[in-house]
């Protein structure tokens, strides 16, 4: 287990339970319905109504409050500089978490709550799953078995493509990554042009790397994020969410000829647990070890989730 540390008097943050947080609603309108609700969540990851108004309307208002504040300042600032900048550039929430942590789930509400403020902000989701090597490229470097961890990903695309949508570039492009292929798609791009709002979700975007001796700038993922989110659960809870997902894929996705993982829908049943079992014992808990859950303690915002998939807790870094 992997406990968040109680709110005492060193702590960063405040710690609320889900009934304290859901008071922070305050008048915050509940702009979805059951339907899209049904549609946004996962089968696997799966989050209703009452969800929204306990947790994710409260956490629209609070990144509502940091939008305006971050506006009122590029306005201060470009008065101060007498700069001819017509708009702030996009404000850009990091959202990290392990693998079935459900972290995609939250990313599509969210960004349909955002997008339904009063002022209609255009709000962009960006995932970094097409910003892997291609698996020829992870073949050839022995680093199939690694996908996902920080290696496998190309971080000089991904820093050019934050550096460039901070920059308020107008269409910058993302690779596109398909999950029945298990690879990024050659040629396939998704266009990102000037959003108010951009929602980056992946396994690693909180992660550090090692510092230059010299001084000279190395920048971090999380240095362009204004807001940063790390979805939580015990590893108990994820082992066993991971599992249940891909027996549930065996039946449905993996039978598709065309799915990377078909050869996994011919298994026995006790054939299928032991590969899950293997899956996420030999890669995706050792990335969660080594890599996710190490940068935690970097998020503003920890939504940390019990056994039925809804949150529990909520923490929130002080100012």
């Amino acid at each position: 287990m992997h406990q968040l540390e109680p709110a005492g008097r060193y702590s960063p943050y405040h710690v609320f339970t889900a009934a304290e947080w859901a008071q922070f609603r305050a008048d915050t309108p509940l702009t979805l319905t059951e339907d899209e609700v049904r549609r946004l969540s996962s089968l696997y990851d799966p989050v209703d109504l009452d969800e929204v108004r306990r947790i994710y309307l409260a956490l629209s208002r609070l990144l509502s409050a940091h939008v305006e504040t971050v506006q009122r300042l590029f306005h201060q600032r470009r008065a101060f500089f007498s700069t001819p900048d017509a708009a702030p550039s996009p404000f850009i929430i990091g959202m990290a978490g392990s693998v079935s942590a459900g972290k995609s789930t939250t990313a599509r509400i969210l960004k349909e709550l955002l997008g339904r403020w009063p002022a209609s902000p255009k709000v962009d989701l960006v995932t970094t799953d097409g910003f892997l090597y291609p698996n020829a490229v992870l073949q050839a470097q022995g680093l199939m078995q690694r996908k996902g961890f920080p290696e496998s990903y190309d971080v000089g695309a991904l820093l050019r493509f934050l550096s460039t949508i901070k920059s308020g570039e107008r269409n910058v492009r993302a690779p596109v990554y398909s999950h029945m292929t298990y690879d990024v798609i050659p040629g396939e791009y998704v266009t990102v042009d000037r959003p108010d709002i951009l929602i980056f979700e992946g396994l690693n975007v909180l992660q550090t790397r090692d510092l230059p001796r010299d001084g000279k700038i190395v920048p971090f993922l999380s240095d362009f994020f204004d807001f940063s989110i790390y979805i939580d659960a015990d590893e108990e809870l994820l082992r066993e969410w991971y599992i249940a997902r891909f027996m549930r894929l065996r039946e449905t996705a993996f039978r598709s000829p065309e799915s990377y993982f078909h050869r996994y829908s011919t298994f026995s049943e006790a054939e299928a647990l032991q590969t899950a079992i293997g899956l996420w014992e030999n890669i995706n808990l050792k990335n969660l070890h080594e890599n996710i859950l190490p940068t935690r303690p970097r998020a503003d915002l920890i939504l940390r989730k019990g056994a039925d998939h809804l949150v529990s807790e909520v923490a929130l870094r002080r100012l």
